[in-house]
């Protein structure tokens, strides 16, 4: 009894550490983060084998923004294989016409923000790779407010 005990245990903290291979670039877009109404290019560099940074140029109707994560990706193959999860941190910028405290347009405010991302994606056999993410981002200039509407789909080409 006590070896199965040792064994699963053992089993359970090795699947715990897994950590997912991160070997590719990937560019594409993701679209709904951008406060809701833009669409972000998108581009995953690997930086070792389980972590990477996306760095994403989005716009939208009131401007646009800049957006840059440090990522830890998982294994979550026991889903199917191809499925990751993945957690960051980072930093956002951007320039946009609209106060989201006021619901008032205004003059070019220049905001710089944190940002956490958290989500999931499949890598297809083929070269693409399809993500569901969320990620809030907290400003503090001008202002100060939580952009809560980050959750957004990507489709990237593999390369």
């Amino acid at each position: 009894m006590k070896k199965m005990i040792l064994t699963l245990a053992l089993v359970a903290s090795i699947a715990g550490v897994a950590n997912a291979q991160v070997d590719t670039k990937n560019i594409g877009l993701r679209v709904g983060g951008l406060l809701g109404y833009g669409a972000e290019v998108s581009y995953q560099h690997p930086l070792s084998s389980s972590n990477r940074i996306e760095a994403d140029l989005g716009w939208n109707y009131y401007g646009f923004g800049l957006t840059g994560v440090y990522q830890w990706v998982w294994d979550l193959s026991a889903l199917a294989t191809g499925f990751n999860w993945y957690a960051g941190v980072g930093a956002g910028l951007g320039v946009y016409d609209y106060d989201y405290n006021t619901n008032r347009t205004r003059n070019n405010a220049f905001n710089l923000g944190i940002a956490g991302q958290i989500g999931i994606e499949y890598n297809f056999n083929i070269p693409l790779q399809l993500s569901l993410d969320y990620r809030p981002i907290i400003y503090l200039l001008n202002n100060s407010y939580l952009s809560g509407d980050g959750i957004a789909v990507s489709a990237r080409y593999k390369f």
